[in-house]
């Protein structure tokens, strides 16, 4: 980054701009530049990786596969699909090494979107820097490790949340000590944006994780009065930029300032560096549209501003979304456009030749003292309910979310709330960058078979009572309460599989299913829904009973706002709904399908698996004798795609174009009564 700064000075002759009013002495230095990458296989995914640092790139952020997130080797029964298709898949430390061959983690920054096994992926990271001979004081970089939204948002949980929050607790501790470069945490507001949180709810959501997590550390008496400062001064955040531009500035003051004042006040960090608000960002993903994709390089610019623009409140590291992530994987060449963004904006412009920018402005001022109040407001609730885990536990925060969701949905279907190529401006010329050949990536199920093949070769060349004695030594922490990073590192070294390291904590902690969020009671405010009430009991009499939709989330996918905002239309419009969340296997849903009698079954797939989930639970339903129930599926699914799925007896397909829920409630009671018509 010295280097490029100097060839940008070169560039211009030398000549500085510090003497305009409001310069900066010196010209700030530029975030770290990151896109989020990471698929197929380590190999691939390490190509993928030095082709970005070597245009520019001067970050790494880590995109892992389901399986991984979740604790299972690529040769579980649930990890069947799920391969290589939304991240890398990391079973063991020769993927590790494949991963970052060439790679020296000595001088990289890496960012690690990992979560409940956050410790283990960690440790493998730890057991390659020491073979390489990086010394774990010079390693820089993030572990995400945020599980409190995981329960609220993306779903990659796999313990309870107390046995969850000592592993997040223990890579603090340990990182504090042994990493100090290191972030051991990054609270993860993102998600919960992507969620359907409110700004207000993205910044008391996110602060009080952090809250939690820095009391669970003070009350483990694991760590000295005088380091809990440096503890305080690793924890980072990553955040979420919207469309709503001087909202989302304001947002980034408020949180800036409550970070300020809630290390200072309530832990007593004297030090101001460890009070600072160090935060990451990827600009919402939420918002790309399907319709009229190249709209969303203009939104993903805009964002972009929203955490750059105040240098009080500026983001140190950035990763874009490309234009095209609606349609699928992006390819190198959108990477590389989003890439070029940050480029620009940080060598082109003199943005960071300027102090803050909006200092003194007091509609600013105005806005974050809202926002702020608005915060301190919720937090205290969380903190009256018994703080964040509690908060979990009784489902406030996930309802609170998917009822904000709701309110965001309904506006758009509206026209209150304007999206460009969606609701509005619809008339369109045919994009040539969408129909382009291979306009996305996509993962072939050879590289699935090839990443098992490579596993079962893993296994057979180890030293087995080496990885015996490793797993010996994880279960007895894992009882005990012992930090669990040493002997994590220590099963990395021996060999020991992702699913091995899942297992054993699996057999302590036990497995967690979080609340839905979708109550049953019918909503009395929803609005626009007589015509829709009036054909379901209209059905329902014909049917004989209340027309029932089951909605179902097959294998490992987490992101359930879209399963979570059908699940509860359907409610609001008087049909009876069965949804139990995410995770679950094909036999289950069928089960569930016959056990409650529904009349159609809706699967939400969004990690690119559809093909052969959809395929498995079909068969499973014809195993069941349900073969006559219909099914509608849901997700990220290029157009080949839903006409095989079609071919295959699939009723509908919805993609993410399909924004108008009262629609695709029509179209539900349309198929059951026509199924009904069928079976007579």
């Amino acid at each position: 980054m010295q280097r490029n700064e100097k060839a940008q000075d070169s560039a211009t002759g030398g000549v500085r701009r510090d003497a305009a009013v409001g310069a900066n002495p010196a010209r700030d230095k530029p975030w770290i530049f990151r896109t989020y990458a990471g698929h197929s296989t380590a190999a691939a995914s390490n190509a993928l990786y030095r082709t970005n640092l070597s245009k520019g790139q001067t970050g790494l952020s880590v995109a892992f596969d389901l399986p991984t997130q979740t604790g299972y080797d690529s040769d579980h029964a649930l990890a069947k699909g799920e391969v290589g298709k939304v991240g890398v898949p990391i079973c063991h430390l020769g993927d590790m090494r494949a991963l970052f061959d060439g790679i020296p983690l000595g001088e990289m920054n890496t960012s690690m979107t990992i979560n409940a096994t956050a410790a283990w992926l960690l440790a493998l990271y730890i057991a390659l820097a020491d073979e390489q001979g990086a010394p774990r004081g010079k390693l820089q970089g993030t572990t995400q490790n945020d599980i409190i939204k995981e329960y609220l948002s993306r779903g990659t949980y796999v313990f309870p949340p107390a046995p969850s929050m000592r592993l997040t607790k223990d890579v603090i501790l340990f990182t504090t000590k042994e990493m100090p470069k290191w972030n051991p945490m990054n609270v993860c507001s993102y998600h919960l944006q992507e969620a359907g949180a409110t700004p207000v709810q993205e910044i008391a959501f996110a602060l009080a994780t952090a809250i939690g997590v820095l009391d669970a550390v003070k009350a483990s008496s694991q760590c000295a009065d005088e380091e809990f400062g440096d503890v305080v001064g690793r924890i980072s955040f990553f955040v979420n930029a919207g469309l709503r531009f001087v909202t989302e500035i304001c947002k980034m003051r408020a949180f800036t300032e409550l970070w300020d004042e809630i290390t200072r006040e309530r832990y007593g960090v004297r030090d101001p560096k460890q009070r600072l608000f160090r935060y990451g960002v990827q600009v919402n993903s939420l918002g790309l549209t399907e319709q009229q994709p190249e709209n969303n390089v203009a939104r993903i610019l805009l964002e972009m501003l929203a955490v750059t623009l105040s240098k009080d409140a500026r983001a140190r590291a950035v990763q874009l979304p490309a234009w095209n992530e609606a349609l699928g994987l992006p390819r190198p060449w959108d990477q590389q456009w989003s890439l070029r963004m940050q480029q620009i904006l940080a060598y082109e412009t003199d943005l960071l030749d300027y102090r803050d920018i909006f200092d003194g402005s007091p509609v600013i001022a105005a806005k974050v003292a809202e926002l702020k109040a608005a915060a301190r407001e919720e937090l205290n609730h969380i903190e009256a309910l018994g703080g964040t885990v509690a908060a979990v536990e009784s489902g406030y925060l996930k309802q609170q979310l998917v009822e904000s969701n709701s309110r965001r949905v309904e506006a758009i279907e509206r026209g209150e709330q304007t999206v460009v190529g969606v609701n509005r401006f619809t008339e369109t010329e045919p994009s040539p960058l969408a129909q382009a050949a291979g306009a996305v990536i996509t993962v072939t199920s050879e590289a699935e078979a090839e990443q098992i093949a490579r596993l079962s070769a893993w296994r057979e060349n180890r030293d087995a009572r080496a990885v015996a004695a490793a797993l010996e030594g994880l279960s007895k922490a894992a009882k005990s309460g012992a930090n669990i990073m040493p002997p994590s590192i220590a099963c990395a070294k021996a060999g020991v599989t992702t699913g091995e390291w899942g297992a054993a904590l699996r057999a302590a902690f036990g497995e967690y299913r979080a609340p839905t969020g979708v109550g049953t009671a019918m909503r009395n405010d929803a609005q626009g829904l007589d015509e829709i009430r009036a054909e379901v009991d209209r059905v329902s009499k014909k049917l004989g009973r209340r027309l029932k939709l089951l909605v179902g989330k097959p294998g490992l996918d987490g992101h359930s706002n879209g399963a979570e905002q059908i699940a509860a239309r359907a409610r609001d419009a008087g049909m009876e709904v069965v949804y139990d969340g995410i995770r679950l296997t094909a036999d289950a849903i069928a089960a569930a399908a016959c056990d409650k009698n529904v009349h159609v079954v809706g699967l939400s797939i969004l990690s690119g698996s559809h093909l052969p989930l959809v395929h498995e639970v079909m068969a499973r339903l014809k195993d069941n004798g349900a073969a006559g129930v219909p099914v509608v599926v849901g997700g990220i699914i290029p157009p080949q795609d839903a006409r095989a799925l079609k071919d295959a007896g699939v009723a509908e397909i919805y993609t993410p174009k399909d924004f108008a829920l009262n629609r695709i409630m029509a179209d539900l009671v349309r198929i059951v009564e026509a199924a009904a018509d069928r079976g007579k």
